[in-house]
């Protein structure tokens, strides 16, 4: 392996000491060397952090133990924005604690994406890794892509499309980025820690530059109950088909984001509008049944961002 590796793959973990070994493993059994692994620890309490260091002081020129000032927790955001200050690669690749890369996933996404250097990013179907457990009864998918794959697509188009349509968003492990823009667009918006924090990433790279949508799947979403989504879920936090307020919040973000990096989409400035428009009211509609915080949280959202319904703005 060089000094200077061409892939920085960086692991964010909190409290993950049952997939953690084997996500690791899965950047181990890569077929292409030239990576560092950063392994941040955001504050774990359990067997994680011992696992990490252990990994650390056997690969120590290839992996890297990172943790916050304390060991505080700072979240997914903050701690993946961390890895990236620490990252030398000149590509940066995202894997969660839980999941697992396919061995060729640097090689092939290395490969395809230096064949296109006008692109910052790349991105592949995901699978959604039910037959991990073998009692699950659930078969394994593979996540819609939602465009035409093996393509180059420019700004906003992919953007636009994600866009009430958010199960064709790519999972944060099957994308490959280059550091340079990464940096360039300052990483993760830290004001968004647990929910959607991915997505904030994903939207400032789809409006800086062109992508690569590629046609093969590298990496596999292990699907368990105790996964960060699932106990969203679980809590009431995040729905996948319904509003939520993580969902507004990210909204809000990125109408803010468009409107001052991307005034000249205005498409795609109406079309976020809109979007935000429907989920705020379609939230306080359905917070009706759901009680008073509910209905006191989806009001005092609407006042404090009234937005015009969509039609008097186009």
């Amino acid at each position: 392996m060089s000094d200077v590796p061409t892939v920085s793959a960086i692991l964010i973990f909190l409290n993950a000491q049952a997939f953690l070994r084997e996500a690791i493993e899965s950047v181990l059994a890569q077929t292409r060397y030239d990576w560092e692994l950063l392994l941040i620890d955001d504050g774990s309490e359990d067997a994680s952090t011992g696992v990490a260091r252990l990994y650390a002081e056997r690969y120590p020129s290839r992996i890297h133990y990172l943790a916050h000032d304390a060991r505080a927790n700072r979240g997914k955001s903050r701690s993946r924005n961390f890895g990236i200050e620490e990252a030398r690669g000149e590509y940066i690749a995202f894997l969660d604690a839980d999941d697992v890369w396919l061995p060729s996933k640097l090689a092939a996404q290395v490969d395809r994406l230096s064949r296109h250097p006008e692109a910052v990013m790349l991105y592949g179907p995901t699978r959604y890794w039910h037959s991990w457990a073998p009692a699950n009864q659930h078969r394994d998918s593979l996540g819609a892509l939602g465009v035409r794959a093996d393509n180059v697509y420019f700004p906003p188009f992919l953007l636009t499309r994600y866009l009430g349509r958010s199960s064709i968003v790519p999972g944060l492990c099957s994308i490959l980025v280059r550091r340079s823009a990464v940096v360039k667009v300052g990483g993760f918006e830290e004001s968004i820690q647990q929910l959607f924090e991915d997505q904030t990433l994903i939207a400032k790279l789809c409006l800086h530059g062109p992508v690569y949508v590629d046609s093969r799947c590298h990496d596999l979403y292990r699907q368990h109950p105790d996964s960060s989504s699932a106990q969203a879920v679980h809590d009431g936090l995040y729905h996948p088909w319904r509003p939520s307020v993580a969902h507004l919040a990210y909204l809000e973000w990125l109408a803010d984001y468009v409107a001052r990096h991307a005034p000249q989409h205005e498409r795609l400035r109406s079309a976020v509008r809109r979007e935000l428009w429907l989920q705020r009211h379609t939230f306080a509609g359905s917070a009706v049944g759901l009680g008073r915080v509910a209905a006191e949280i989806a009001r005092k959202t609407l006042e404090r961002n009234p937005v015009e319904p969509p039609l008097a703005r186009l």
